[in-house]
């Protein structure tokens, strides 16, 4: 075990957990599951950072452990009947607006396939470049630019995010 490794480790911890909690919110839609998923994804990580090239590639590491973590949970979670519409809620002038618009973005977001949600969360919530969310995803460039398209006319075709100008997802109005 090499004890600057360590250090490493415990000020990357220390510095990207919120952030990391916060990926893993938008990949789970939970926060006590995104709390698991980070917790998880640095234990997966702890173990193998020794042969980590570098401890700038703990963030890429990481993420990916996250978004492969988060896939296997959902395969393993037992499917119940789940409401195929989601009611939207009453229009009407809110003081709230930029939050109501956050919630209804965050639940279309929720309908999406596990990858082609993380990929838009990689893209446009964490401003990642395509060729690095093909490498935390495992897929190629083009496999992410796929998944971002589809992923957006999802989302464009969703009663729930029309008219929505979230920040990060301007890219969602027609």
């Amino acid at each position: 075990m090499d004890p600057g490794r360590d250090q490493e480790f415990a000020e990357f911890v220390d510095g990207r957990f919120t952030a990391l909690q916060r990926f893993g919110y938008l990949l789970t839609g939970e926060w006590h599951l995104a709390e698991d998923l980070v917790q998880t994804a640095l234990t997966k990580v702890w173990f193998h950072r020794n042969s980590l090239r570098s401890a700038n590639a703990l963030e890429s590491y990481t993420r990916t452990a996250m978004v492969n973590t988060s896939t296997q949970w959902w395969r393993r979670k037992w499917r119940g009947e789940t409401p195929t519409e989601i009611m939207p809620e009453p229009a009407g002038d809110s003081p709230y607006g930029v939050v109501d618009d956050r919630d209804l973005l965050l639940r279309a977001l929720a309908t999406l396939p596990r990858r082609t949600r993380a990929t838009l969360v990689l893209r446009y919530f964490e401003d990642l470049p395509e060729a690095e969310i093909a490498q935390i995803m495992g897929c190629s460039v083009g496999t992410v630019k796929s998944n971002v398209s589809r992923g957006l006319a999802k989302l464009r075709e969703h009663q729930l995010v029309a008219g929505i100008s979230a920040p990060g997802m301007k890219a969602v109005e027609s």
